[in-house]
């Protein structure tokens, strides 16, 4: 197909992209976050909890890897720095979810959770997108060997 229809059919994929890969990481964002909350509240059997909260999040993760790579058919470096976007996202809500709870037992906010705003989504997406950038460059050698 040619003409108008066809190149306003392609400007109209670009324009959606962008938008497809913020919408994944403010979701899986949403999802680490929910996972961090949630899985922290059963007080027994602690350790359990953590291990599946690990689990899932684990399994967030490579889905995240597998949409970029297989759906939006990004490049192993920017599938990682989408998928470390994510995981930044889930810590600075964790962050700040923990300054506000610091705050029931505090009149103010103590300058490391200032600190805690930055240095948790870095601390985390470093290795996210270390992670990613090689499971993204294995993948395409996996998917052609089919």
């Amino acid at each position: 197909m040619t003409g108008p229809i066809s190149s306003n059919l392609k400007s109209s994929n670009r324009l959606s992209r962008p938008q497809a890969w913020i919408r994944a990481a403010l979701l899986l964002g949403l999802i680490y976050f929910l996972i961090g909350r949630l899985f922290a509240l059963p007080a027994n059997h602690a350790h359990a909890w953590r291990l599946a909260a690990w689990m899932v999040s684990a399994a967030a993760y490579a889905a995240h890897i597998a949409y970029e790579h297989f759906r939006l058919r990004n490049s192993a470096r920017l599938a990682a720095l989408h998928v470390a976007v994510a995981v930044a996202i889930g810590a600075f809500l964790l962050a700040v979810a923990g300054m506000i709870n610091s705050l029931s037992t505090a009149s103010a906010i103590r300058p490391a959770w200032l600190l805690a705003l930055v240095a948790w989504p870095a601390i985390t997406a470093v290795p996210a997108f270390l992670v990613a950038i090689v499971a993204g460059a294995i993948l395409p050698r996996s998917a052609h060997a089919e």
